[in-house]
């Protein structure tokens, strides 16, 4: 009879203890992440909705999110060669926690970041725009990485999350292009990538041209504020009334 294999033997209490610390710190690493993603896409909810409901007009069309795999994050910290530090992953890579911003017009991209960025609770530390400076292979997108707080039971920590803005076209050439990307693993054949970077110029055009016709149609987009003053404003015969009632009310 053969004989059972033995148990392996457990990791001394020291390495248990280790072990256990380990995964309480990473846990909270990733829920810092989920946090900002949170955070940053309930601030551009709130605008979309107060587009939808207060103005005549709504820049946002669409709005997702991704957090990195734990193997993603390790295969970056490997090819970046960053220190296997929770700080020096925080500090070095900025792409773990994303949210996508897609809007109709290159205008709409400018104008929902400044909203954006003007919040004073978000701290900008970095901005790169590849609408006005495309990437080699026709990439177009405004970038930004922002801290946003959150707030936990030990206090407020600063979650980093990169931004990405873009209009429908530069999504959907990106969309193909990662596809394309992956599918023969970083290496496109050179005819390819010259076709894929003459349709990032035929989408840059369709840009411009919906751009155009956007603006024929419609004119310059109103400003929030000023809008929201013009839509609010009381008919001239009911401030009449009104005041004729407090006029009768301050008599009695």
């Amino acid at each position: 009879m053969m004989p059972e294999p033995s148990s392996p033997l457990p990791f001394p209490a020291d390495v248990q203890e280790t072990l256990r610390q380990l995964r309480t710190q990473f846990s909270r690493f990733m829920l810092t992440y989920r946090a900002g993603i949170n955070e940053m896409t309930t601030k551009v909810d709130v605008l979309r909705e107060e587009f939808l409901q207060v103005h005549r007009y709504n820049p946002i069309e669409h709005v997702s999110s991704r957090l990195k795999s734990p193997d993603s994050i390790v295969d970056k910290v490997i090819r970046k060669g960053v220190a296997p530090r929770f700080d020096a992953i925080r500090e070095e890579i900025h792409d773990i926690a994303g949210v996508r911003v897609t809007c109709s017009f290159v205008s709409d991209v400018y104008r929902v970041f400044d909203l954006l960025s003007s919040q004073g609770d978000l701290t900008i530390v970095e901005v790169k725009d590849y609408i006005a400076k495309p990437k080699p292979n026709g990439y177009r997108s405004l970038h930004a990485i922002v801290d946003v707080p959150i707030f936990l039971s030990t206090g407020e920590e600063p979650a980093r999350v990169e931004l990405q803005l873009r209009t429908i076209a530069m999504d959907f050439w990106a969309s193909l292009e990662h596809k394309i990307f992956y599918k023969y693993d970083g290496d496109v054949p050179e005819g390819l990538q010259a076709s894929l970077t003459e349709a990032a110029t035929t989408a840059s055009r369709l840009d411009d041209e919906m751009e155009r016709l956007h603006r024929d149609v419609h004119g310059d987009t109103p400003d929030p504020a000023e809008q929201e003053q013009h839509e609010f404003e009381l008919p001239a015969a009911v401030v009449q009334r009104l005041l004729r009632l407090r006029e009768q009310n301050a008599g009695t």
